[in-house]
């Protein structure tokens, strides 16, 4: 989803996951749009490229974002190609970031998996650079709020016994990052967060104005 241009509106960048493609996120920029933010749907090569490449190919792509400021919103791997294109490539008309469902601070299910030599094929490249690699900080002017689910259904419980609470696939201690501005905890499972209509609201509220909307701690999906 790539609107005509409106430099007077904020922008924000739609970060796909791991086996995903950009239409996964076309439900959450409806909503965003709703909300007045412009939405551009990023889609990346996310098992036969590195986290590296995939850096390269969102900062060529935000350069052509007409918008005086420009906000991130990543899914599960997303949020982390978003945090190394940043340390990468710094872009000086970042906004605020929200990391939705990723695994900053490491990934049980993902180790289980890369133990064997298929499963290190089925993470792909991009998962295992960042598993690989000493995770990048988000800078001091980084604005970041990190949304984690508890709804525990998804296919990360086939792999690994997660603890609780998590998604399915990522536990809440796992969406942990330094630093930041605000987080929260919804009752949303792993791929639930895309089409949540709880989440788009509690996006929209960060986006504005750099909170979350914490009457209700644990949403609705």
């Amino acid at each position: 989803m790539a609107l005509p241009d409106r430099p007077d509106r904020d922008g924000v960048v739609l970060v796909h996951g791991l086996w995903m493609a950009g239409w996964v996120m076309h439900p959450l920029g409806r909503r965003l749009r709703r909300c007045g933010f412009d939405p551009y749907l990023f889609s990346y090569p996310s098992m036969r490229s590195t986290l590296s490449q995939n850096a390269l190919l969102l900062s060529r792509f935000i350069a052509g974002v007409d918008a005086a400021r420009i906000h991130f919103l990543g899914h599960s791997l997303g949020g982390l190609l978003v945090l190394q294109m940043l340390a990468e490539y710094p872009e000086p008309r970042t906004g605020r970031i929200i990391l939705a469902g990723s695994p900053y601070n490491g990934s049980l299910a993902a180790q289980r998996i890369s133990g064997v030599v298929l499963g290190r094929r089925f993470l792909g490249r991009s998962m295992l650079q960042w598993m690989e690699q000493k995770s990048p900080g988000p800078g001091p002017a980084c604005e970041i709020g990190v949304i984690a689910g508890q709804r525990s259904l998804g296919g990360g419980r086939l792999i690994s016994r997660l603890p609780k609470p998590n998604d399915g696939v990522v536990t809440v201690e796992e969406t942990q990052v330094p630093n930041i501005a605000d987080g929260i905890v919804l009752e949303v499972n792993h791929s639930g967060m895309l089409f949540s209509a709880g989440l788009a609201r509690q996006a929209c509220s960060f986006l504005r104005t750099g909170r979350f909307l914490h009457e209700n701690e644990t949403g609705r999906p």
